[in-house]
């Protein structure tokens, strides 16, 4: 009969558990509040001189978040995956509240607490928004209120000015200049509401540099959908009224790619957005 010894279990157990912290970004603070447990509790898993299994509720917060088996973290399988029934689909497709205040981004959003969110807008950026723009924008919304949008962008902001974060939003210079210019839905926009809110764009980009990265590329050489990708844990990729979300890992690695593809061939850097949007306020004519 083989011979069972519980300090082979554990030794597997934190080799496993460190390979899967390093996978999700190699922050265990993060780590830690995405399966749900204390910083000083996961640096106890990691080191802990005492021989002593994981609790199971702590074993499947783990194979739940990072979907594996909960057999494969114990040794007990050299297979880690785990069952679509237990970890949830690879694809989500959900219909209606594309809107950043809604329940489910909420959740995305506290989830990556402590991971790089990464995002693409559909206009200009929530966060960056002038209560007036968010009025205009919102004003014929089915799912959200322009009341709601303001305290949402307000939210996000103050968020955004924690130490902590690490956010990097890239969309195309075009998208910019034609706010400036008042093409495209900005038509008819008042040059006064365009001058205040290209002044909180140039002052924001520079008080919340580096934690907020922005970065403009050519619309004429790359594509971009609306996306935020909320680190290695899952992506939303937005058409309209549906959203897909992406649960996979393989699938959110390649989205992620893609956006750090964006960034190598930005046109324009954080550093140089300011300067960019003053320029381009002085073009606004009356």
């Amino acid at each position: 009969m083989a011979y069972y010894d519980k300090r082979d279990t554990i030794l597997i157990f934190r080799e496993r558990l460190s390979a899967l912290i390093e996978q999700n970004g190699g922050k265990q603070a993060a780590f830690a509040r995405r399966i749900g447990v204390d910083h000083s509790t996961l640096s106890q898993l990691l080191t802990s001189p005492e021989a002593r299994l994981p609790r199971t509720d702590t074993v499947a917060s783990i194979a739940l978040a990072c979907q594996v088996s909960a057999d494969w973290l114990l040794g007990l399988s050299q297979e880690d995956q785990a069952n679509e029934a237990i970890v949830g689909p690879p694809l989500e497709i959900a219909a209606g509240e594309t809107d950043p205040a809604n329940e489910r981004l909420r959740a995305c959003h506290a989830e990556a607490a402590g991971y790089k969110v990464r995002y693409i807008p559909t206009t200009l950026s929530n966060l960056l928004k002038t209560e007036e723009v968010n009025v205009y924008e919102y004003q014929g919304s089915r799912s959200m209120s322009a009341e709601l949008a303001t305290r949402s962008a307000e939210a996000n902001l103050a968020y955004s000015r924690r130490p902590e974060t690490d956010t990097e939003i890239c969309c195309s210079l075009q998208s910019l200049e034609a706010f400036a210019q008042g093409e495209g839905i900005w038509r008819g926009r008042p040059t006064d509401l365009r001058r205040a809110q290209l002044d909180q764009i140039a002052t924001l980009a520079d008080e919340l540099y580096p934690t907020l990265r922005w970065f403009l590329f050519d619309a004429r050489e790359r594509y971009a959908p609306p996306l935020t990708i909320f680190g290695p844990l899952r992506a939303i990729l937005y058409t309209g009224e549906v959203y897909f979300v992406f649960n996979n890992t393989e699938h959110i690695r390649i989205l992620t790619e893609h956006f750090d593809s964006l960034i190598r061939s930005a046109q324009v850097r954080p550093t140089q957005i300011p300067e960019l949007v003053a320029g381009l306020r002085d073009t606004i004519k009356e």
